[in-house]
C-alpha cells in the first residue's frame, strides 16, 4: 500500500478566497444601495406633484363658478393633500401652487431633473396663468 500521508486534504475555503469574495459583495452593495434608496425615494416626489395637480384641478374648478374672482385658500378648495401647499399669486395673470415635500425625502438628482422643483429645498411649484 502506498504511502499518502504526503496528500493534504483541503476543505474549505483559504483566508485569501474569503477576503475575495468579502470585497466583492462590498463593491456590490456600495453600488446598489444608494440606487435603492433613490428609487424608494421618489414616490415622495412623486406624491408632492400628484398633490399640485390636484390643486391645480380644483382651482379650475373653482374659478369655473363666476362669482369666484378672489384667490382661494386651500380649505376653500376640498382638496385632501399628503403635503402641505401654499397658493399665491393674481388669480388674473399667473397663480403659483407650492407644495413642500413633507418628508425631505426627495432625491436631489430627481429635483435637478426638474425646472419645477427647487433644488436647496424640497418645494415643488406649478404655475397657472389665466388662458
Amino acid at each position: 500500500m502506498p504511502n499518502t500521508n504526503w496528500i493534504k486534504e483541503t476543505k474549505g475555503f483559504s483566508l485569501i478566497e474569503l477576503m475575495v469574495i468579502v470585497a466583492i459583495i462590498s463593491l456590490l452593495a456600495a453600488i446598489a444601495i444608494p440606487n435603492y434608496i433613490n428609487i424608494r425615494n421618489k414616490p415622495y416626489c412623486s406624491q408632492a406633484e400628484t398633490d399640485a395637480n390636484n390643486v391645480k384641478s380644483a382651482l379650475l374648478d373653482y374659478f369655473s363658478i363666476p362669482s369666484h374672482v378672489n384667490l382661494p385658500d386651500i380649505s376653500d378648495l376640498k382638496v385632501v393633500t399628503k403635503n402641505p401647499v401654499v397658493i399665491s399669486g393674481d388669480p388674473n395673470a399667473t397663480i403659483a401652487i407650492t407644495v413642500t415635500d413633507r418628508t425631505g425625502r426627495c432625491p436631489i438628482n430627481y429635483r435637478r431633473a426638474s425646472s419645477d422643483w427647487d433644488t436647496t429645498e424640497s418645494k415643488y411649484t406649478k404655475y397657472m396663468s389665466k388662458e
